[in-house]
């Protein structure tokens, strides 16, 4: 009997907090600068070589002209700078090695630079949620559930990966066409600074080459720029993150998103979106898996929780 009480205090304690979130205004994130704005330096052969993102586009749009036939390893090493030599020389630029504005321009030239776009408006005072698939790299834009529009987009690489997960737009931004392309619309990750973006790399749309983020061709988000107002509702599709280890409230992470998801699954969490922050909800939805589950209800998801929850954890390290 004292256990059923304590289960709908829990309950009542869940309503409450969904109805107060759902009054107050969205809390402001700290983030780190966007890893986008590291897609702006320089690149040429250095020792160490240098390294990143940025380098694999490069890559991939040298293969994609024929200039380059290595892996997309992410380093600029001598078969990258001499691609890109053979590419300045055939395009009347200072054959430096060194990538520049200048060469991100040429090998812009060509690149596809829309989707399609055609400017017609959803109707107004409507329902819009944004869906991302990261398997098929399409953001789906649906108006009262139904699909208005679709578009091919990039998302991270296996070593960057896009953020799975429900997310909001929180603040938007008229960008000067460098890595953000023309447009910015920012998403309340909370263990990073992502968001939908454009692109001065064209051709990487359709492929995972970002550095998290979603990029779109600028046609493509200057369209939807104006449609999506802060609040707007993006859902990301893809594979979870499994957590390794115990997770504890005010952490921020994807693998409490997964633990967020795998507590809806199974009928604890049913009012709070899998957003990655460990706050109150999660902790109180953690408590009464607990208190159903025989379990000390401290809301710490420990090994003994998760493995309750069905996740394949390891032993703590002694």
């Amino acid at each position: 009997m004292q256990q059923r009480k304590l289960s709908w205090l829990l309950v009542f304690q869940v309503i409450f907090i969904f109805i107060m979130l759902s009054i107050a205004p969205a809390a402001a994130w700290a983030h780190e600068p966007c890893p986008c704005y590291d897609e702006e330096r320089l690149l040429k052969l250095t020792h160490p070589p240098m390294r990143g993102p940025d380098v694999s586009n490069l890559q991939l749009r040298l293969a994609q002209l024929g200039y380059y036939i290595g892996p997309m390893s992410g380093v600029y090493d001598s078969a990258t700078n001499r691609a890109v030599v053979n590419f300045q020389k055939d395009r009347g630029l200072d054959p430096l090695g060194q990538v520049d504005l200048a060469t991100w321009s040429a090998l812009a030239q060509g690149a596809a630079n829309s989707s399609n776009a055609s400017r017609t408006a959803p109707p107004p005072g409507k329902n819009l949620i944004v869906i991302v698939d990261t398997d098929r790299l399409v953001l789906t834009i649906l108006v009262e559930g139904q699909v208005f529009r679709q578009y091919p987009v990039a998302i991270g690489k296996y070593t960057s990966p896009s953020p799975v997960g429900e997310w909001k737009i929180t603040d938007k931004a008229y960008e000067a066409g460098g890595a953000f392309g023309t447009r910015w619309m920012g998403l309340n990750v909370p263990w990073g600074n992502y968001g939908i973006h454009g692109t001065n790399r064209p051709w990487s749309i359709g492929w995972a080459a970002s550095s998290g983020c979603f990029r779109m061709y600028n046609k493509d988000i200057e369209e939807i720029y104006s449609w999506l107002p802060v609040g707007t509702p993006v859902i990301v599709k893809g594979p979870y993150i499994p957590p390794t280890g115990p997770l504890k409230p005010g952490s921020g992470s994807p693998e409490v998103v997964t633990l967020q998801a795998r507590l809806r699954e199974k009928g604890f969490y049913l009012f709070g979106p899998t957003d990655g922050d460990y706050g109150l909800m999660t902790e109180l939805a953690v408590r009464e898996f607990q208190l159903h589950h025989g379990l000390k209800a401290t809301g710490v998801a420990d090994i003994t929780t998760l493995r309750a929850l069905g996740f394949a954890v390891p032993d703590a390290r002694p």
